[in-house]
């Protein structure tokens, strides 16, 4: 009988593993810069990123923004939890459209110069649990460079190649104003993204900040997760300070 009773519990804990969502906890820091006789402390924060089961929505969470996708409404709100405001953006996301007046013709132009180039190194290492294949990451955006490295891995109990391409693709897309030619350079990127190291060079000063992923679990999200948190007002475009918060 107790043996019928741990076979039964047996199945429901995997029954209910294979319907749970996924996941990512992962913390960023931000370095200190002074700029303009103006210095911002160093930075850092947890986010965490929720996919659902079926692969159709995702929801990333920091202290200050979310982000949330929704394949099967072909939306992505933008959401800021300081002013409680968000900006719903139909995918694929054409970040000009959602931009102030006085910007969209800018950043569109800022947005059309930006160049990637994606380069394996053939080098591995270990971050925490994972084996990473390394990459080095080049972008040019007007008169800014940006340098990366990247590790990456296959190892995750989920589609990384559906993931990527659907979602992190359109994330990408509008926090860091990439144009399609530069999508498809990061999609060389294999596999999900463990850590990264990013150095941005603007008006001379070097701006550093890095991710690592610490935990990949299936869980239930909790309610809520991949939607906007009621009373939150809706807007047609993003403000100067919801563009400061990306």
């Amino acid at each position: 009988m107790k043996k019928i009773a741990w076979l039964v519990c047996f199945i429901f804990l995997i029954g209910g593993l294979l319907q749970a969502d996924y996941l990512i906890k992962q913390k960023t820091h931000t370095d200190a810069i002074t700029m303009m006789g103006q210095t911002q402390p160093a930075r850092d924060d947890q986010v965490e990123i929720w996919i659902s089961q079926d692969l159709n929505k995702m929801a990333t969470h920091s202290t200050k923004q979310s982000v949330i996708i929704d394949l099967t409404k072909k939306v992505m709100y933008l959401v800021n939890h300081t002013n409680k405001s968000y900006v719903p953006m139909k995918l694929p996301v054409d970040i000009t459209k959602y931009l102030p007046d006085e910007m969209a013709q800018m950043i569109g132009q800022m947005v059309n110069s930006v160049t990637v180039e994606v380069t394996p190194t053939g080098k591995k290492k270990k971050i925490g649990q994972w084996d990473c294949d390394e990459y080095d990451v080049v972008m040019n955006m007007m008169m800014m460079k940006i340098n990366m490295k990247v590790w990456a891995t296959k190892d995750v109990p989920y589609s990384w190649e559906k993931v990527t391409q659907d979602m992190m693709s359109q994330v990408m897309a509008a926090q860091l104003r990439l144009n399609e030619k530069a999508l498809q350079e990061f999609q060389k990127i294999k596999g999900q993204w463990i850590a990264s190291e990013t150095t941005m060079n603007m008006m001379g000063n070097d701006i550093r900040s890095t991710t690592e992923v610490v935990e990949i679990t299936q869980k239930d999200a909790p309610p809520g997760t991949y939607s906007v948190p009621r009373g939150y007002t809706k807007k047609e475009k993003l403000s100067q300070e919801d563009l400061q918060k990306r």
